[in-house]
């Protein structure tokens, strides 16, 4: 085991960032994560310190390299960069001082921006030439923001001196000590700043946003070598090989290859992705088109996503807001005491609804309570509240695609729970897999960087390995149960998207 050659993924999340080593076929060998702060400083806000981030990450590296042996240590050949996407960063290229907090992707403080882009006609052509839809949860309205109410960042852009990237760029930056200033174009693919088939910048729309061409990053395929890690960190020397987006790195490492095959992953928020091949797939109904992976060469995979804002936040809701759990893991203890809700629905709409509604106004909701109501009931109607959202989402894939999905491959610390798996294949009427490793963003990342380094001749013949410890949940309710329970979560979301008039 130790002879090996192994592969290094840095995955860095919205709440934790973690580092991990993987075998050439997919296993994990080893990981180490460390938490990571998340401010709310006003309603809807989200923010965090972009220099928190890269330290944490350096932590995680730090710590998972103690875990190694000196031989695994000098087996690691290559290393993989994914990353919580549309999270917006501003800093100093001549110092690498960042210029103001990070925008997290769930930010909605940019909401007039975005009214007045869509008020000036501009929604068209900007879904048109990018895929996406004019909202505050990408990072185009986040570099305005910034621009118009953080001092440090005007006088960086007047000064010439002002980058711009998503978190596999600020990392990337930091690990090659300031020498890399580039974006892959899975990530680009989510900043509203992207040309989704010619995979170029938009230089009419960066002007829109108020942002030089010049502080944008390099645009890069996500395969290729990127720098190496600098003297004095962790895992110094070894070639960084692979850029992927969070979501796309998950549905990479859940192997969903061919067009047609699809992943949720339940972690701060809900993601689900389809695999729809070489040609851009283009939903009316509020899925997004976006990049999946590329090969080196920079030629694209797409796929069609549903986002989700609220996943696993609401079991820290339970856990940190309310105090009926005391770990996330008891919400399954609570739930199972229960066999049904009695009628209590939890809509997790806490920072706004995204796909399919893209309301940033809309607020979460716990209807339907009556005095015999107790926290095994709200622990279930929790769980029942995120696999709702995924159905939606995935009938809105289903019919914008024409067939149905027939399995969904899972991941993510939620995916831990048979509870809510069991209610997901419950309501969506689907197949669920579950692999043994819930890591799949960082195993997904790993083996890009694995085929980047030739250590992995092709993704397929790892699908052997693919199925073993996989957990299978099935529907276990008739069609009539399911359109009940969906047509009284449609009146429930409808009452969430309304709170706020």
């Amino acid at each position: 085991m130790a002879n090996q050659p192994l592969l290094l993924a840095l995955d860095q999340g919205t709440s934790s960032s973690r580092a991990a080593v993987f075998s050439p076929t997919g296993e994990l060998i080893a990981s180490a994560s460390e938490p990571l702060t998340i401010k709310y400083p006003s309603d809807g806000w989200v923010e965090q310190d972009p220099l928190e981030i890269w330290f944490s990450q350096q932590k995680a590296m730090k710590a998972l390299a103690t875990h190694l042996s000196k031989e695994q240590l000098a087996a690691v050949v290559s290393c993989g960069i994914t990353n919580q996407r549309e999270t917006t960063i501003l800093w100093r290229r001549k110092s690498g001082e960042p210029c103001g907090p990070a925008l997290v992707w769930q930010d909605g403080r940019t909401t007039d921006i975005c009214s007045n882009w869509k008020a000036d006609g501009l929604e068209n052509e900007w879904c048109k030439r990018t895929g996406l839809l004019i909202d505050p949860y990408f990072s185009a309205s986040k570099i305005t923001w910034l621009l118009k109410n953080e001092p440090a960042v005007a006088s960086a852009l007047s000064e010439g001196d002002l980058c711009f990237g998503t978190v596999e760029s600020w990392l990337l930056w930091n690990l090659t000590g300031g020498l890399r200033h580039c974006s892959d174009m899975s990530n680009a693919s989510r900043t509203l700043l992207m040309d989704l088939e010619n995979r170029t910048w938009l230089e009419n729309f960066s002007d829109v946003v108020g942002i030089p061409q010049k502080a944008l990053p390099e645009l890069v395929p996500c395969r290729g070598d990127f720098g190496v890690i600098s003297k004095g960190l962790p895992f110094s020397g070894v070639p960084i090989q692979a850029l992927l987006g969070d979501q796309q790195a998950a549905t990479l490492g859940q192997l969903c290859l061919n067009k047609g095959e699809a992943k949720c992953t339940y972690g701060t928020g809900a993601f689900l992705v389809v695999n729809t091949g070489e040609k851009i797939h283009r939903s009316s109904s509020g899925l997004l088109s976006t990049l999946g992976w590329t090969d080196e060469n920079g030629k694209a995979t797409y796929c069609l996503e549903g986002s989700l804002f609220n996943a696993g936040t609401v079991v820290q809701w339970l856990r940190d807001g309310l105090g009926i759990i005391k770990s996330a893991d008891e919400i399954n203890s609570l739930a199972q005491k229960v066999e049904t809700t009695e009628g209590v629905m939890l809509v997790p709409a806490f920072t706004g609804w995204g796909t399919p509604h893209w309301d940033p106004h809309a607020r979460g909701l716990l209807i339907g309570l009556t005095r015999d109501s107790n926290k095994n009931h709200i622990a279930l109607a929790a769980l029942e509240g995120i696999a709702l959202s995924v159905s939606t989402l995935v009938q809105l894939a289903e019919d914008s695609l024409g067939h149905s999905l027939g399995e969904l491959a899972v991941d993510g610390g939620a995916a831990a729970s048979n509870q809510l798996l069991q209610a997901q294949a419950n309501i969506s009427g689907l197949k669920v897999r579950r692999p043994a490793n819930l890591e799949s963003t960082a195993k997904g990342v790993a083996l890009l960087a694995g085929l980047q380094s030739g250590l992995i001749e092709n993704l397929s013949n790892l699908l052997p390995h693919n199925k073993n410890g996989v957990d299978i949940f099935t529907p276990k309710i008739d069609t009539s149960s399911r359109s009940r329970l969906k047509s009284r979560w449609d009146e429930a979301v409808k009452r969430s998207l309304e709170w706020h008039v």
